[in-house]
């Protein structure tokens, strides 16, 4: 959701900021805005990308400075709703990642007091609350508002005649960044990337008073040390490397990131909790829940063992009866649902898993063992190699609980997934492009993969397209099939092949075009429909991830053909830190 960068240290801060907001971009806004402490707080704000406005943030100076990328929950986007906010007198300014759910009684009680706000956001009862407080200790006043907060921030705050900025988090991401007399901050590691390799992740409920060179942390009042630790990743990692979008480049090394994953295995921990577990939830959101859905299939077919799988966003209303392991899958780590999930069945006492592509994200700190990703910076906001990465860890879970039965099979997929980068797909591209509807259909563990086969097409081309199990077409959503409303039907060798054919047919017998995914060699499939795109004839665990990759890269080339910002889709965040 919106991004935090803070820096104070011996550069000037603008140009800190400005690029750390650039390295923010991927993450999804609306707006974006710098605040600095200079001869006074200087703020800089606007609506649309940095890149286009940075020109207008130049003339900010000073050695210490706020910034914030903005994705709207409270107030349009416009220059006025853009973070930073500041005080009634202008000589506080704050930025802010979360949702304060009291912001209208605080308001109210702010403007019975006499101040004056200037925008619809919930953000700015934050500064004018530090305002009432404020008497010289940054620090001081931040401590004392935050008890009247309720729901979730990142805060970062400065004032004009403090030398120190004062960060504080609950229930949203906020990472520190330690470098030689110069500290900065940020809603993840990107934008700390180029400037120092150690971080400090700030736990909820911290509040840190930050100066050059010295960092206190306090938690419940009491000073709290928390450990810096060494990030893996690199600057190059986060660059496009010669490829036209960061989602082609991060679809090209799904093969890498599989191989990664599968090679670093599985501890001896997660592997006695796996093989103790009598039942296991799976609580995701978004593709995380498709990757969920798809290891629902493969563990109850091949391991005998019951799966459920919830999504976030319903498990804290409707919680289930939990019993067995619960596993949380989240690639940022930060997914507020799936925390929220994850606490409440850790009340319930179930040993809990989490698998995400950030160490040190607060689920890694919630949940009892961590399945690390080793996806590697994913910066485009449809994911692909993060995708595949979940896929890999938790087929290798199936693995462990089958004594490495699938470990021949797990170790040479990557291969298979480099032959269908290669894949032609022109045709059915150009298909896609023409549609205003499209229908992805599977059975098995192809359901899901189809139904992350639509979620890809709409995200990033913005048609409108579905995913089904093969099966259902004939109790509703036949009456929309057309000769202008194609069909993408996944259709392997497997128990289901001959009914899925027939389901195939059924659609063909509705005129509605069908493009097909099978295995090199199926020539009967490949008659009865329009188009046919061929994967290898490998085993099912393989399958599930080549016809995957090849609905990303249908789903992208589509997007391209239709001319859309396929890293950066309009309305979406790449992190989903709020409820």
């Amino acid at each position: 959701m919106c991004g935090i960068v803070g820096y104070i240290g011996r550069r000037e801060a603008t140009p800190v900021l400005i690029q750390g907001l650039k390295r923010l971009e991927y993450r999804g806004y609306d707006s974006f805005g710098i605040a600095t402490v200079g001869s006074a707080i200087e703020v800089y704000k606007r609506t649309g990308r940095i890149s286009d406005g940075e020109a207008g943030a130049v003339g900010l100076h000073g050695c210490i400075g706020i910034g914030h990328t903005r994705w709207a929950t409270h107030g349009e986007p416009s220059d006025v709703n853009a973070h930073p906010h500041t005080d009634c007198a202008e000589k506080i300014a704050v930025v802010h990642n979360g949702v304060i759910e009291n912001y209208s009684e605080l308001k109210r009680q702010l403007e019975e007091r006499g101040h004056t706000f200037r925008s619809e956001t919930d953000t700015e009862v934050i500064a004018h609350l530090i305002e009432e407080q404020y008497d010289g200790d940054l620090l001081a006043a931040v401590k004392a508002i935050l008890p009247k907060l309720i729901g979730s921030y990142a805060i970062l705050a400065i004032a004009e005649d403090s030398q120190k900025i004062v960060a504080a988090r609950e229930a949203s991401p906020l990472v520190l960044g330690i470098g030689d007399a110069e500290v900065f901050a940020a809603s993840d590691m990107t934008p700390l990337l180029e400037y120092t390799e150690r971080v400090i992740y700030l736990e909820d409920g911290d509040i840190a008073e930050i100066t050059p060179d010295r960092l206190e942390i306090y938690h419940g009042g009491e000073r709290v040390e928390r450990p810096i630790e060494l990030i893996s990743w690199c600057v190059e990692d986060t660059r496009k490397g010669g490829f036209t979008h960061y989602m082609l480049k991060e679809i090209y090394e799904q093969p890498q990131s599989f191989y990664e994953t599968i090679r670093a295995g599985i501890s001896e921990r997660v592997r006695k909790m796996v093989m103790e577990a009598d039942e296991i939830t799976l609580v995701a959101c978004g593709t995380s829940y498709h990757t969920a859905l798809i290891f629902k299939y493969l563990a109850e077919s091949l391991c005998s063992i019951p799966v459920r799988v919830e999504m976030g966003s319903e498990f804290k209303y409707f919680t289930p009866p939990l019993r067995g392991l619960v596993i949380a899958v989240s690639q940022s780590g930060e997914t507020a649902d799936t925390i929220a999930a994850l606490k409440m069945a850790k009340a319930r006492n179930c040993p809990t898993l989490a698998i995400t592509n950030m160490q040190g994200s607060t689920v890694t700190r919630i949940a009892d063992q961590t399945l690390l990703m080793r996806a590697g910076p994913e910066i485009s906001v449809a994911a692909t190699k993060s995708y595949i990465a979940q896929l890999a860890a938790l087929m290798e879970i199936i693995n462990v609980r089958c004594e490495g039965a699938f470990d021949d099979v797990l170790s040479h997929a990557h291969l298979a997934i480099e032959d269908v980068l290669l894949q032609e797909i022109k045709e059915a591209v150009d298909l896609c492009a023409k549609a205003e509807h499209i229908f992805f259909v599977g059975r098995g563990p192809f359901y899901p993969v189809s139904m992350e086969g639509a979620l890809k097409m709409k995200e990033i081309s913005y048609v409108h397209a579905e995913g089904y199990a093969a099966g259902e077409l004939k109790h509703g959503p036949f009456a929309l099939l057309t000769s202008e409303t194609p069909v993408v039907a996944i259709c392997t060798p497997c128990p289901t092949y001959g009914v899925m054919a027939s389901n195939i047919k059924e659609m063909k017998a509705r005129r509605a075009p069908i493009i097909a995914i099978g295995v090199f060699g199926d020539t009967e499939l490949a008659e009865i429909v329009d188009i046919f795109i061929p994967i290898p004839k490998t085993h099912l665990l393989v399958q599930v991830l080549t016809a995957s990759v090849v609905l990303q890269l249908l789903a992208y080339h589509t997007a391209c053909a239709l001319q859309r910002d396929v890293d950066k889709p309009r309305n979406l965040a790449k992190s989903v830190t709020v409820e």
